[in-house]
């Protein structure tokens, strides 16, 4: 018969024995399920990459009608900004014609300055200011000659431009200005100085009628000032087409 120590000796084998047992039992089922959730989250992977690649393709059809529209919106815009752009044009030629803008080109300058003073019948009236219509008749003459802008004094001439005489002064724009008298006008230098200055020539009858001192020079480029009064018409009215 086995003593009592053999009995407790192969009690505690079979109580080792037993936790051994219950512990490969957990760790074979723990291994168990680690194979499991791997191969699940996969699946739920495949069904969210699904989902995430069907919203994109969605996005990207969105993203597509919107370059669209964009593509629209900025024909319309350059297309609206031709128009812009054209009618800027034709209004700045119109203020170039009407004298509102600054211009430069070739032309001519004519200088006009009164008789040398005599001592001795010295006399304080301008011979240029009182004889003043002499400038209307160069304006007329430039003007034939194709002259596209004249100011005199920096006074710009322009349609309704006024030059009278008004105490001391000659007033022009309704501005006051005097001797010597500085008629600039751009065009082509060669026919707007012939024609002035020839044999029997508005500028010959200047010097030899009136003993003005007459000096005209050709400009390769000369700068004319804008009209800077504001034209209203208070009966005029434009008739539409």
């Amino acid at each position: 018969m086995k003593s009592f120590k053999d009995k407790i000796l192969l009690g505690i084998i079979c109580i080792v024995l037993g936790i051994v047992l219950a512990l490969q039992f957990r760790i074979v089922q723990a291994n168990y399920l680690k194979g499991t959730i791997p191969s699940k989250r996969v699946l739920e992977l495949k069904v969210e990459l699904k989902n995430a690649q069907e919203e994109k393709q969605v996005l990207n059809e969105e993203l597509d009608l919107y370059k669209n529209k964009l593509k629209e919106i900025e024909g319309a815009a350059s297309e609206d900004s031709a128009i812009i752009k054209r009618l800027n044009e034709e209004l700045e030629k119109y203020k170039e014609f009407a004298g509102f803008t600054r211009l430069k080109g070739p032309g001519i300058e004519i200088v006009i300055d009164d008789p040398p003073s005599d001592l001795e019948f010295d006399t304080e009236e301008s011979v240029i200011m009182y004889n003043y219509d002499i400038l209307l008749s160069i304006i007329n003459f430039l003007n034939s000659a194709g002259a596209e802008a004249i100011s005199i004094n920096e006074q710009r001439i322009v349609a309704n431009t006024e030059m009278q005489l008004a105490g001391n002064s000659l007033q022009i724009n309704s501005v006051p200005t005097g001797p010597p008298i500085v008629i600039k006008a751009i065009g082509d230098p060669d026919t707007l100085k012939s024609v002035l200055d020839w044999r029997f020539g508005i500028v010959a009858q200047m010097r030899e009628y009136y003993n003005l001192q007459v000096d005209i020079k050709k400009m390769n480029e000369l700068e004319i000032e804008r009209y800077n009064d504001i034209i209203k018409y208070e009966y005029a009215k434009p008739i539409d087409d």
